[in-house]
């Protein structure tokens, strides 16, 4: 795993963009524009409607030399795409409801308004993005049952009861199987894959619907999980000899990294990207982006022990 580089040279032009539907409007239960304004940062905020690619892009070319953006994760891959299309450095306020991503590189998610303190006083280094036909995320890709139950509302609140609840209708005989294939590392061709969630790299996974979480982003691999099921009883079952390690040696589970990965399939995928749904057309060509973002962090305040959600 990379180190944190030395103190950087504060920004001259911070900005931060606010996105204040974020968790429920975290960013005005705490003032954060106020916050901004009294550190020096310029706070810019995100109207619903507003394309958020292009109020970032906006931002860099009005000067600012360091960007974030107080959000979820759908938000701050974003801004962390633009971030990394211009080389500046990144930071990220863990204004949604989750935060995984904050969690993985290090940030309180139970302070806020310490994380602004990023941009003056942050240290910095490089981590991994990925990629699929073009669009950037920066926790994972989930197809098949993972991009039906993800796009749950009830799903955020009650994960495991909502794949307990949502299953049968989802899996034969009730539904058809999904239409995703593509090559195992062992040459094999995977057909008929019911989940298949691919990584900015590998998470570890204690079961399905439970929070995983990445040792590091800066492996330049992505992580790949797939399963293939016949019934809710079957793929429970794969859930529960998991916690034993004995999955990956199921024939109905893969669990493997690798730089680039394709999916084909006859017509558009849906794909859940970073909890955003999206619909793709094959074939989805993943990618690693090995060290493509700067972001900046404040060590001395990484929690990465506590895995409380605010």
């Amino acid at each position: 795993m990379q180190q944190f580089s030395a103190l950087m040279t504060r920004p001259r032009h911070p900005v931060l963009i606010v996105n204040p539907r974020s968790g429920g409007g975290k960013a005005k239960r705490f003032g954060l524009v106020n916050e901004c304004v009294a550190r020096g940062i310029e706070p810019v905020v995100f109207e619903r409607g507003d394309d958020l690619l292009g109020v970032a892009a906006a931002a860099v070319s009005r000067g600012a030399d360091a960007i974030g953006v107080a959000g979820g994760d759908g938000s701050q891959a974003l801004v962390a795409t633009v971030a990394s299309q211009h080389d500046i450095p990144y930071v990220c306020v863990p204004a949604g409801t989750r935060n995984h991503f904050a969690f993985d590189v290090g940030v309180d998610r139970d302070d806020l308004v310490g994380a602004l303190d990023a941009f003056a006083d942050g240290s910095e280094r490089r981590i991994d993005l990925a990629r699929v036909n073009g669009r950037v995320f920066i926790n994972n890709a989930s197809l098949g049952l993972y991009a039906k139950i993800v796009q749950s509302e009830d799903y955020r609140n009650a994960k495991l009861e909502t794949v307990a609840r949502m299953l049968p209708d989802l899996l034969p005989p009730r539904a058809a199987p999904f239409d995703l294939r593509f090559a195992a590392p062992d040459g094999r061709r995977w057909e008929g894959a019911q989940l298949v969630l691919v990584s900015n790299n590998a998470y570890r996974m204690p079961r399905l619907g439970a929070s995983g979480n990445r040792e590091g982003l800066d492996s330049g691999e992505l992580g790949v999980i797939a399963a293939r099921v016949v019934n809710p009883e079957e793929l429970l079952t794969l859930i529960s000899t998991e916690l034993t390690g004995a999955v990956p040696g199921s024939p109905g589970w893969l669990d493997f990294t690798t730089p680039v990965f394709t999916i084909d399939a006859g017509e558009p995928v849906d794909v859940a990207l970073d909890g955003e749904p999206f619909a793709l057309d094959p074939p989805l060509r993943f990618e690693s982006l090995p060290s493509a973002l700067r972001i900046r962090v404040l060590p001395s305040r990484n929690p990465r022990n506590s895995i409380r959600s605010p």
